[in-house]
């Protein structure tokens, strides 16, 4: 059984951005969801589930030739929490699991592998969240055991709802770096990383 698997979400109806997905605009020469997943794909030595929703069809494209399994959530317009379920119920047995976003580029190798550490020196029974000023980042990272616990209530599937009715199986890690906190889902936000050359960094 690997280590750490990975759920990606792409589902997004991607509102805020306007008429484009933001998922599918270019980052460093590929569009941003290719970028994301291979900074996972750097990383964990399990499988990465994409989930997939709006404009599916094009999301899948774009990651042709990545070594991702697809889970198309057919009720991804119902919220995000249906998509967690989604990715939870696709992703093959590992004993840790990434759960993050597909719009978050400046994200890099370095804070995925701080995130993973900071869960080995703590407890590793614990849903592992990043955490800046009071601020919750992504991804998180929940151990393989607790996957059907975030299945249980069908009312409520997922991780918002869970981590914050059982915070005895939570822990927050100070992770300053600003990958975990920022996502790219307005024109000013993309106009801004496009316009940072930092959004190669490593």
């Amino acid at each position: 059984m690997p280590d750490v698997a990975a759920i990606i979400l792409a589902a997004g109806l991607s509102r805020r951005m306007g008429k484009r997905n933001k998922l599918l605009l270019p980052v460093g020469g590929v569009p941003m969801i290719r970028h994301v997943v291979s900074t996972y794909l750097a990383v964990v030595d399990g499988p990465v589930v994409v989930v997939t929703g709006h404009e599916a069809d094009l999301v899948e494209a774009s990651l042709d030739g990545c070594d991702v399994e697809i889970a198309h959530n057919a009720t991804f317009a119902d919220g995000q929490q249906t998509s967690v379920a989604c990715g939870l119920r696709a992703v093959p047995q590992a004993g840790r699991i990434l759960i993050g976003l597909g719009d978050q580029p400046t994200l890099t190798k370095r804070d995925l592998q701080d995130l993973l550490d900071a869960q080995k020196a703590a407890e590793t029974s614990r849903i592992s969240i990043p955490l800046l000023n009071e601020q919750r980042g992504n991804p998180i990272l929940v151990p393989g055991t607790l996957r059907d616990r975030l299945l249980a209530d069908p009312r409520s599937p997922g991780c918002k709802t869970f981590t914050r009715v059982h915070p005895e199986h939570v822990q927050f890690h100070a992770l300053p770096s600003p990958g975990f906190y920022a996502d790219i889902d307005t024109p000013d936000a993309y106009r801004a990383l496009t316009a940072d050359p930092s959004e190669e960094a490593e």
